[in-house]
């Protein structure tokens, strides 16, 4: 997909959202969903860095557990 077409659907989404919300209910989305995209990138940065990708036919080990 295009990035300004993601763009676009954001921008749509988030008008949407303004009709249907009050300003305390919008504050209180948009933190979540901050703290959702925080919490996404760390997972994904341990994954990375920390735990190599198991090969489909490979056997959970307690290490890869605790990424």
């Amino acid at each position: 997909m295009h990035p300004c077409k993601n763009l676009y659907y954001l921008s749509s989404v988030a008008c949407m959202l303004t009709e249907c919300l009050n300003e305390t209910e919008l504050e209180v989305l948009a933190a979540d969903l901050r703290t959702l995209g925080e919490m996404i990138d760390s997972v994904l940065v341990r994954k990375a860095r920390c735990c190599p990708m198991p090969s489909s036919k490979a056997v959970s080990t307690a290490a890869d557990d605790a990424c």
